[in-house]
């Protein structure tokens, strides 16, 4: 028996196999980015990241900046951070093992370091892999925020978020920019100048929870769902429904208070499901 040429071929079978794995991740990957890029039918120049919209949601039109009495925003950017990497394919969550871990006991692992291309999403991946042991959904969101007590996880704020990703909407000329003087400081705002693509964001909300309310979370869209959930911890959903009729206006915020009392550890467990993102929910209605 030729002995190297078995080994050889089973090397050559190994790598092979190895070749076909990371090709199918690559293309699980370039799959979630298309899918991204496949939204609505809006143009390359106005399609929005989830975080983009949440804080498009929350800008005063004209003045250019949010309100200054919201402190939910923060957190909730950073939960939007989150499930974009998750639906990107590139973080999950650990198996939940025979004792069935709970969604805010389970860790964050990486699914894939590939870059996805934006800037704040490619930041905090990178912090995530360089963390040893993980961590929880709910600490990553408060890392990111900068709001934890343990100064060795300072380094994981994400800064100026607003700002950058304002500059990204007036890159995409959603807003601009200018200078406004309040009394004792200057501050740099973004009022809006594109109005198509803030209408048919607030229509987009609308629709989700009216005219095309479908009543199961899992025949939603899992970023318009997720844009529903974000947008209510960050205190800027009321803003899509502030121009509805008093009637629809409840009903809309009925169906969203049954999307926020669902239980999250069942509807985790549902098939075609993206776990991680149940958790972000978990991690701002526990």
């Amino acid at each position: 028996m030729n002995r190297d040429g078995l080994v050889q071929r089973r090397s050559a079978v190994r790598e092979a196999s190895d070749s076909v794995s990371k090709d199918a991740q690559n293309s699980d990957e370039r799959k979630c980015d298309r899918d991204e890029d496949i939204e609505d039918g809006d143009s390359k120049e106005t399609r929005l990241t989830l975080m983009e919209e949440v804080l498009l949601l929350g800008l005063k039109d004209k003045e250019g900046y949010t309100s200054f009495w919201n402190d939910c925003i923060s957190s909730g950017l950073r939960g939007c951070i989150l499930i974009e990497l998750a639906i990107r394919g590139r973080i999950e969550l650990e198996k939940a093992g025979m004792r069935r871990k709970s969604l805010l006991n389970r860790k964050l692992l990486i699914k894939s370091d590939t870059p996805t291309g934006d800037v704040l999403l490619d930041e905090a991946l990178k912090h995530m892999k360089e963390t040893d042991p993980p961590e929880t959904v709910q600490s990553w969101i408060e890392y990111l925020s900068g709001e934890t007590w343990n100064p060795l996880k300072l380094r994981y704020q994400l800064k100026n978020v607003r700002e950058r990703l304002a500059k990204n909407l007036v890159e995409k000329g959603v807003l601009t920019t200018e200078k406004q003087n309040f009394l004792l400081f200057d501050m740099t705002t973004h009022p809006l100048t594109d109005n198509v693509a803030k209408s048919r964001l607030v229509k987009k909300v609308q629709d989700a929870v009216l005219g095309k309310w479908v009543n199961d979370p899992h025949r939603m869209d899992k970023r318009l769902l997720a844009l529903i959930f974000l947008a209510h911890a960050s205190d800027v959903l009321e803003n899509a429904f502030a121009p509805l009729n008093d009637d629809d206006y409840e009903l809309a915020m009925k169906r969203v208070r049954e999307l926020i009392d669902l239980d999250f550890e069942t509807e985790s467990m549902k098939q075609n499901t993206n776990e991680t993102v149940w958790a972000v929910f978990a991690a701002f209605t526990k």
